[in-house]
C-alpha cells in the first residue's frame, strides 16, 4: 500500500455535492492498493499514518503524531499513486490492484481505522470524488507499508 499523507489544518471530500468526510487539523492520506498487497499492509499502513510524527511540538520541531495531537484523519482512496510513470508520457497502472481486491483492502483499513481510532471519516471508493485541503506547512510526505 502506498499512501500520500499532507498535514492539513482542514479538509473534506465531496461526492454529487455532498460533503462525505470532514476534518479539522489532521493527516488527509490518499491511498492506493497495490495487487500483492494483503492486510499486513493495510495494517502496518494505518499505524504508520497514526503515529508519523509530523506535527510541531512547544520547541517548533515536527515531533507529535497524530495520536499526540488528536487530530482527525481522513482516508480517501486514491488508486492512481499505484501508477507506474517511469516511461512514456501516460501512467501504466499495472501494479495497482484490481477493483475487488482495492475495494476490499480499502474496507479492511476503514473497519480498522473506525476500531483504533476515534476521529476518522473516509473517502468513498470507486467515486468521483473532489477533494478540498488547507496543506500546513505544506508538510506532505510518502509512505509505504
Amino acid at each position: 500500500m502506498i499512501s500520500i499523507i499532507q498535514r492539513v489544518t482542514e479538509a473534506k471530500v465531496t461526492v454529487n455535492l455532498q460533503d462525505i468526510g470532514k476534518i479539522d487539523t489532521g493527516i488527509l492520506a490518499l491511498v492506493a492498493v497495490e495487487k500483492n498487497d494483503s492486510v499486513k499492509e493495510a495494517e502496518r499502513l494505518l499505524e504508520r499514518i497514526l503515529n508519523y510524527r509530523i506535527f510541531v511540538d512547544e520547541q517548533d520541531k515536527m515531533n507529535l503524531s497524530l495520536r499526540d495531537i488528536n487530530g482527525g484523519l481522513l482516508l480517501v482512496p486514491q488508486f492512481t499513486l499505484a501508477a507506474n510513470t517511469d516511461k512514456g508520457n501516460r501512467p501504466s497502472f499495472t501494479s495497482a490492484a484490481p477493483p475487488e481486491h482495492g475495494r476490499q483492502m480499502f474496507s479492511y483499513l476503514q473497519q480498522l481505522a473506525i476500531n483504533i481510532y476515534p476521529t476518522v471519516q473516509f473517502g468513498e471508493f470507486g467515486a468521483d470524488m473532489q477533494v478540498a485541503l488547507i496543506n500546513n506547512g505544506p508538510v506532505t510526505f510518502t509512505l509505504r507499508a
